[in-house]
């Protein structure tokens, strides 16, 4: 499916990063010789189905110098092949069943979801589009536990809604409005349907369930009041109609990745939200063409700028006029309308499961930017905790945070202790050479590069990490191909966060939205998509690998290789399938990533659209090496002009055949993502997100033409309408997942 030019070998919703930073390789490369730094290289069956027909698999084999040795460990399932049914398939030997979707009741006097569009009061009801979970266990006496196993609390987000020209359209009986003003009972909905739940499932008897009239279930929607936490709390830059004093706001929104605390919390990232948000074509104006301007361009929201489902269109009242930015009052700090309203939105939100009590706080001190998850460093007694996050947009960076306090274990059981650990410390972001070396960059005040920056004054520190966008653009960070989700090896402490993919890559750059290659982002060819359709750039992105330098999480030096490039199969080994991936293993668009507690597996998971014609979504199963364990390559590109552009890039050890295998495949128009494992690696919880996206708004009245009726053709719940949902995966024989 790919067709390349001339290379010989050795995400988003929002693309605003038109800075002309470097990447970074060549200054950086340049200072690492002089210092000697250089480094030249690193040395050295039959499937079972939730809904749909059984498929069989398809057996694959490595090159044998990539086989991994009879000393290490393997993967003890059979890979599943790739599949376009409306289904979700799973190995031999596994089960798979829905345990939640849209529209669940979670209050004991909730009715059925009629999944027919006339279903009401959605704010006691399952949210949209399931994303990140994390599992938080329950004793039987309903307690904290850190070690329970067959009851618990699930934390998930709910990041949006299937839509088509601004309506939710499967959530409203005729398919909804399509034109502003929006009627406000359709826009009631559809908010309800955004940010997080907390759900109770238990097991019994091998079964999986829900438990709807759980004193512990709640919804937060992006109405729900929540505290603004850190060095950006109480500063002009937050102050709104709601809030004049800038310490709180109303809800948080598309929530996309997750993470899990030290001491037993829920974070959640607040990731494409500046689409939610509109703007008058004559704001800069309005606003005397003050930075904000600046700012607001930078996070996607020029003048003239319209919403994603015009909310803002719904009525009058407060909680439709908070989506239209513009300044439309006469006070000097937007204090009498929501001129400043998106900047309470864009950051990791913290979150105690356990108690309803207490109100979730927006941690500015990690910043602001299209978060995915946040996945902390090993904990170390004595040293600060880090944590990494990713901003998932095309040309945008990845992020740590080192807390200024040092990690104390026993804190491990205090839920109050985000106080103590993420609103105070140093956020950086990374800037990658071609030697396979890399810096942290710090975003603060105290960073001259920072301090005075021609493209936009900080006032103070809150301003940098409220936009710390242009932040990391002052210090030219190196742009990536969509950094989205982040996780830590547990077995050694190395980071890895995928890269999904970049359309905007070029050899030659022909504006300052298009980026050339370089050693982190070395990949631009052309993918075939089906028989004619042409995506150029790097479609199929890949998963990145970093190990921090001698001082561990407070390091700021680093160095990192490639640890899969995406790729089918049958692409070109020299310059587009580097990880030569097998078809038992072959994918496209890396998103969720995930490592096991118990197994230490890597859980890898699709958000793809330039392999759809080939096979729905997945989840891939891996056994990771390590930073180093692969080879330095070098891909060279034809300049139009003559001669050649040479990227140097480092590329991990192949997989073997029993290293990295298809474990699941998805129905239909879905992404896979989202995992959360219980504690004895017996059941794992995945997402299944928007099945049937595809369907187009017209065909709602016409089941008979959705591209997806899952779950429904699996036999859960009611009408044809496809679902988001979180299903359970068990295995047949009780024991753990994937090995």
């Amino acid at each position: 499916m790919q067709t390349l030019p001339q290379i010989a070998s050795a995400g988003a919703d929002e693309d605003s990063n038109t800075s002309n930073n470097p990447t970074f390789d060549a200054v950086l490369q340049a200072r690492l010789s002089r210092r000697g730094l250089l480094r030249g290289s690193f040395g050295g069956a039959a499937s079972a189905l939730l809904g749909g027909a059984a498929l069989a698999g398809c057996g694959g084999s490595g090159d044998d110098d990539t086989a991994p040795s009879s000393t290490e460990p393997r993967l003890g399932f059979a890979a599943v092949s790739k599949s376009l049914a409306d289904a979700v398939i799973v190995p031999a030997g596994y089960s798979a069943s829905v345990v939640y979707a849209l529209g669940d009741p979670l209050t004991g006097n909730a009715r059925p979801y009629a999944n027919d569009g006339s279903d009401s009061d959605m704010e006691s009801r399952g949210g949209d589009h399931h994303d990140g979970m994390e599992w938080f266990g329950l004793s039987g006496d309903g307690q904290r536990s850190t070690t329970a196993s067959d009851r618990g609390l699930l934390a998930i987000n709910h990041e949006a809604t299937t839509n088509e020209s601004l309506s939710s359209f499967f959530l409203h009986p005729n398919g909804g409005s399509s034109t502003r003003p929006r009627p406000a009972a359709e826009v009631d909905k559809e908010v309800a349907v955004h940010g997080i739940a907390v759900v109770e499932v238990r097991r019994a008897d091998r079964r999986w369930a829900t438990v709807p009239n759980s004193s512990l279930n709640r919804r937060l929607t992006p109405l729900t009041d929540v505290d603004i936490a850190g060095p950006a709390r109480g500063n002009r830059l937050l102050v709104t109609a709601f809030s004049p004093t800038g310490t709180r706001t109303r809800g948080t929104l598309n929530n996309c990745g997750t993470g899990r605390t030290p001491w037993g919390t829920f974070l959640s990232g607040e990731e494409n939200w500046a689409g939610y948000f509109a703007r008058g074509a004559a704001d800069d104006a309005a606003r005397g063409n003050d930075k904000s301007v600046t700012a607001l361009r930078r996070y996607g929201r020029a003048q003239g700028a319209t919403s994603r489902h015009g909310w803002e269109s719904a009525g009058s009242d407060d909680r439709y006029r908070r989506w239209n930015i513009s300044r439309s009052g006469t006070s000097a700090d937007g204090s009498d309308d929501y001129r400043n309203e998106m900047n309470g939105f864009g950051y990791i939100v913290e979150l105690d499961p356990y108690d309803k009590a207490k109100s979730a706080k927006k941690r500015t001190a990690l910043g602001r930017f299209a978060h995915e998850s946040a996945s902390f460093g090993v904990p170390v007694a004595g040293r600060p905790l880090a944590v990494y996050m990713g901003d998932d947009s095309q040309g945008e960076y990845i992020y740590k945070f080192v807390s200024a306090a040092a990690w104390n274990p026993a804190d491990a059981n205090r839920p109050a202790a985000g106080d103590t650990y993420l609103d105070a410390g140093t956020l950086y972001v990374a800037a990658f050479g071609a030697d396979g070396s890399g810096r942290w960059l710090e975003l603060s005040m105290s960073n001259p590069a920072v301090a005075n920056y021609a493209g936009y004054p900080f006032a103070d520190q809150a301003d940098v990490l409220v936009n710390a966008r242009l932040a990391a653009d002052a210090v030219g960070a190196t742009k990536m191909d969509r950094p989205e989700w982040s996780s830590v090896n547990p077995a050694n402490g190395e980071i890895y966060l995928t890269l999904t993919n970049n359309s905007n890559r070029r050899v030659e750059p022909a504006s300052a939205s298009q980026f050339a290659p370089d050693a982190a982002n070395p990949r631009v060819y052309t993918d075939v998509r089906g028989s004619s359709t042409t995506q150029t750039g790097n479609p199929n992105g890949h998963v990145l690998r970093m190990k921090e330098g001698a001082a561990g999480s407070s390091a700021t030096t680093f160095t990192w290789d490639v640890y899969l490039f995406g790729a089918e199969a049958s692409a070109a080994p020299g310059s587009v399938n580097l990880s030569k991936l097998t078809e038992d293993q072959d994918f496209s668009s890396p998103d969720g990533l995930v490592f096991s507690r118990s197994t230490g597996i890597c859980w890898l998971q699709t958000d793809d659209g330039a392999y759809t014609d080939t096979t729905n979504c997945m989840m891939l199963a891996a056994l990771p090496g390590q930073v180093g364990d692969g080879t330095k390559t070098t891909l060279s590109y034809p300049r139009s002009a003559g001669g050649t552009l040479s990227v140097d890039t480092y590329v991990g050890k192949s997989p073997g055949p029993d290293a990295l295998k298809r474990f699941l495949v998805g129905p239909v128009g879905c992404e896979i993502t989202g995992l959360a494992e219980t504690p004895d690696g017996r059941a794992i919880f995945v997402n299944i997100q928007h099945p049937g996206e595809t369907t187009a708004a017209a065909n709602v009245g016409d089941p008979s033409r959705y591209t997806s009726q899952w779950p429904a053709n699996a036999g859960y719940g009611a009408g044809r309408r496809p679902r988001s949902a979180t299903i359970v995966i068990t295995r047949d024989d009780g024991g753990p997942i994937g090995t």
